[in-house]
């Protein structure tokens, strides 16, 4: 915030009003079966909601940062009142950033885009997807590849450090069942490292491979009558940077295992990007893991998202498909053991993907902040917190296209066998039997070309599921907006 009344200050208040853009929107959703269809409420930055028949207006205002100059600072705030949504009034991004070089750094919450899927077509990474509201945090690091000096491009990397906390407190006290567990004041970390190998602009074969990791720590858990406090002073810090077993003020289990909700995936992508060329073809496997099963290499790497991604020859039918096929069903087996005195062996093994004993698991306001092919608790009818169907196999197929300048389509069709989980009861246990998901989306979007109708959009998304694990559920959303600049010299240039 002083960054930009320094902005002003300055004298430089036509520059800034000439870079700060106004978001103006509106959207309607009308289902009918038990719940809004699954891809009206997925992979939108938890601004949806499952009850049928809800809407918002959308208010926003940023400033972009460039990158023609060593330093640059950026700003954004947007809210949302709600019908039928989980709160009335929504702030959904509210943040502040800087860049100098290629070291950057924002304070608040931000929508992020997916770092290795397809964004808009992809069914969403298996750590971050946009599944789930923005989750406010400080974040430094170097967002986009930077060169290493000295290797004259052919190796780049990227990476950040991330700390900050939940903010569904109270929604999970009001919206969960009674007897659920539930969280409050729980803190978050994150961070990640990518490198690339190859220079695009001398050959086209990239390949690109990294981890990023995440925890939930600090907080309280009520469940049933019982309280668990976990610790949230600088040694609790210290353990989700550097992942280490609690002390003696934290269950057994954090001791003899990693201290909070230590969750990770390992990304790789080999790409094929001619260049000066508008096709493009590219490879992907995205590795998720829990604590120290799954992080190396000690057991086989079964589960994991594989996708493909094509940028087609400009057309007027497709410009872009994604294929992807996700494997959550081994979880290092079925089998648990942590070695004691009497047995000193240890097994790793139901892994349970996105839940955890002590936190509601990694959600954010009922909705996970994983690939949402994992369905989130906010689907529960009994209103529990947890993830009941974690083992799952599924398919997911995208393709966008522009067959006119100024119309563009979306279609994401997904189909899942859901085995349930391998855990005890208290997360539902395996299903009885294997129950099956198949959802679609078709979605086509108006950009008018007239000059006064300029910065307009308007939207129809038509979706609907089939099957046991969801029902039968068919959907419309209707999205309006107008965007637009708020120096007015420059509207009318």
């Amino acid at each position: 915030m002083l960054t930009i009344l320094c902005a002003f200050a300055s004298g430089s208040r036509a520059n800034v009003l000439d870079s700060l853009r106004y978001h103006a929107g509106l959207t309607l959703t009308a289902s009918s079966g038990s719940d809004t269809p699954f891809w009206l409420v997925s992979n939108r930055q938890g601004l949806s909601n499952v009850r049928s028949d809800f809407g918002y207006v959308r208010l926003g205002i940023d400033k972009s940062m460039t990158y023609d100059k060593r330093w640059s600072w950026g700003a954004g705030a947007d809210v949302a009142l709600g019908w039928r949504m989980q709160s009335v009034f929504t702030v959904q991004q509210l943040y502040i950033e800087s860049r100098y070089r290629c070291l950057s750094a924002y304070l608040g919450s931000k929508e992020l885009p997916d770092i290795f899927g397809a964004n808009g077509l992809s069914s969403g990474n298996l750590l971050y997807s946009g599944n789930s509201r923005p989750i406010p945090q400080l974040r430094i690091g170097i967002f986009n590849y930077a060169p290493i000096w000295g290797l004259k491009g052919w190796l780049s990397a990227k990476g950040y450090l991330a700390f900050g906390m939940f903010t569904d407190s109270k929604w999970q006290k009001s919206w969960y069942a009674s007897d659920a567990k539930r969280t409050e004041d729980v803190l978050y970390h994150s961070k990640g490292l990518w490198l690339r190998n190859g220079n695009p602009d001398v050959f086209p074969l990239t390949l690109e491979c990294g981890i990023e990791m995440a925890t939930q720590f600090g907080g309280i858990s009520y469940r049933d009558g019982e309280i668990i406090r976990m610790p949230h002073g600088l040694k609790a810090w210290l353990k989700a940077l550097v992942p280490m077993g609690g002390d003696a003020s934290t269950p057994t289990q954090e001791q003899t295992n990693v201290q909070g909700n230590m969750t990770g995936c390992w990304d790789f992508r080999l790409a094929w990007t001619p260049r000066n060329s508008d096709w493009a073809v590219s490879a992907y496997y995205e590795h998720y893991f829990e604590d120290h099963s799954q992080l190396y290499v000690e057991y086989a790497w079964k589960d994991g998202l594989w996708g493909f991604e094509g940028r087609l020859p400009s057309n007027p039918v497709v410009d872009r498909i994604v294929y992807e096929y996700l494997y959550t069903k081994d979880q290092t087996t079925s089998v648990y053991w942590d070695k004691n005195h009497d047995i000193p062996e240890q097994v790793s093994g139901r892994d349970n993907y996105y839940n955890h004993y002590i936190y509601a698991g990694w959600q954010h306001w009922g909705m996970g902040i994983g690939n949402p092919l994992v369905l989130s608790p906010i689907w529960n009818n009994d209103r529990q917190s947890y993830f009941r169907t974690t083992r799952v196999q599924g398919h997911h197929f995208g393709i966008s296209g522009s067959p006119l300048p100024w119309l563009g389509y979306r279609l994401l069709t997904s189909y899942t066998r859901n085995w349930g989980n391998y855990a005890a009861t208290e997360y539902g246990g395996p299903f009885d039997k294997v129950e099956n998901c198949f959802s679609m989306l078709a979605e086509v979007t108006w950009r008018p070309q007239r000059k006064v109708l300029y910065g307009w959009e308007a939207g129809v998304s038509v979706a609907a599921d089939s099957g046991s694990l969801l029902g039968g559920n068919f959907g419309v959303m209707l999205n309006i907006s107008k965007t637009g600049w708020l120096n007015l010299k420059r509207n009318k240039r």
